[in-house]
């Protein structure tokens, strides 16, 4: 099963196995302090995507779009925790405000469908 949660909600024993899925670091969260099991950058939108959806120059449809065709270029690490989501409960952590139009949706989606 994967589900997704912002990472500044309480963790919680049906979380299952953690990852952070932002590029960068949440603000005012200290390394020890947040828990997860797994940071995995990889599987975050690149740079340019994210900058690109946060200043509003692109919309979701199309962010999401992109950031597929990103996916679709990290097989490995896709499979990865897809195969990992088959064993136990993954939870997908990011640190965006909208619950439903961020790429860790996207992602979760993504795995979902393999």
């Amino acid at each position: 099963m994967i589900q997704c949660k912002r990472l500044y909600d309480a963790a919680s024993s049906q979380d299952g196995y953690r990852i952070l899925v932002d590029r960068l670091w949440p603000r005012g969260i200290k390394k020890t302090a947040l828990a997860y099991d797994e940071w995995c950058k990889t599987l975050a939108p690149s740079a340019a995507l994210r900058k690109a959806f946060h200043s509003e120059t692109i919309d979701f449809a199309s962010f999401s779009e992109a950031y597929r065709a990103e996916l679709a270029a990290q097989r490995d690490e896709v499979a990865r925790i897809a195969a990992l989501a088959q064993k136990q409960t993954v939870t997908l952590l990011y640190g965006a405000k909208d619950s439903q139009h961020n790429h860790a949706q996207v992602l979760a989606a993504w795995l979902r469908a393999l």
